[in-house]
């Protein structure tokens, strides 16, 4: 494997964490949003990844990439109170809340962001390399 397809695999790996940290602030963002209605409730999203092989060759020695297939909603049900004084309740007195656990969000940001600077570190590894290589070449 070339150290510049070293170098992309990187790159893909830092755009897709880039869109899971995105993903994980603006779910953040929204966990304490309250709507009046199921549907305009903001639901928790989540991207989809999946590896994204060298389609040129058979060769899995050419490495693969990450590819960010669209980001679905969670299925997980949202969270109903009843709260009739409330300015936003509907006809019945219920206010809906999204279904975004914050713990988990937390969790997935810290994981997201040890995925990113673990593939920042691969890239200034992969440039370090570079260098040595062209200062072999020139005879130091």
């Amino acid at each position: 494997m070339s150290l510049f397809r070293v170098m992309e695999i990187a790159s893909t790996g830092m755009s897709a964490e880039g869109v899971r940290l995105n993903t994980t602030a603006s779910n953040i963002a929204n966990a304490n949003s309250v709507s009046s209605s199921y549907e305009d409730t903001y639901k928790a999203r989540h991207p989809v990844f999946a590896a994204q092989l060298q389609k040129a060759t058979d060769d899995l020695s050419k490495g693969s990439g990450v590819q960010v297939l669209g980001i679905v909603e969670s299925p997980k049900p949202l969270q109903i109170e009843y709260s009739p004084g409330h300015p936003m309740a509907d006809e019945n007195g219920y206010i809906y809340k999204p279904n975004v656990n914050v713990i988990e969000e937390m969790a997935d940001m810290l994981s997201a962001s040890k995925s990113y600077e673990t593939n920042v570190q691969l890239a200034d590894t992969t440039k370090r390399i570079f260098r040595r290589v062209l200062q072999l070449g020139r005879g130091q």
